[in-house]
């Protein structure tokens, strides 16, 4: 999939694009998100320091813990005020 994005004919580059990435979960979602970020930044994406300075805001989680779950909802409440104030 990673490769798809990257395919040097078809990519577009991104100027001005702030991305922030919350991950939520074990080492294999850390690494996941590492990965996006990789894609992004090829793309000359950079990343955001905070979630209101980004204009891409992605959030990696699984629901295998229900408390994982809970920090999720409670993310997109917090996140609905940010979109609001923008």
């Amino acid at each position: 999939m990673y490769r798809r994005i990257l395919n040097k004919n078809k990519r577009k580059e991104h100027t001005g694009l702030k991305y922030y990435i919350h991950t939520f979960g074990c080492q294999m979602n850390e690494n996941d998100s590492e990965l996006v970020a990789g894609c992004l930044q090829s793309l000359n994406a950079q990343p955001a320091l905070s979630l209101e300075e980004s204009n891409l805001i992605i959030i990696n989680t699984c629901a295998v813990r229900q408390k994982t779950e809970e920090k999720l909802y409670s993310l997109l409440g917090r996140l609905g005020h940010i979109k609001k104030k923008k």
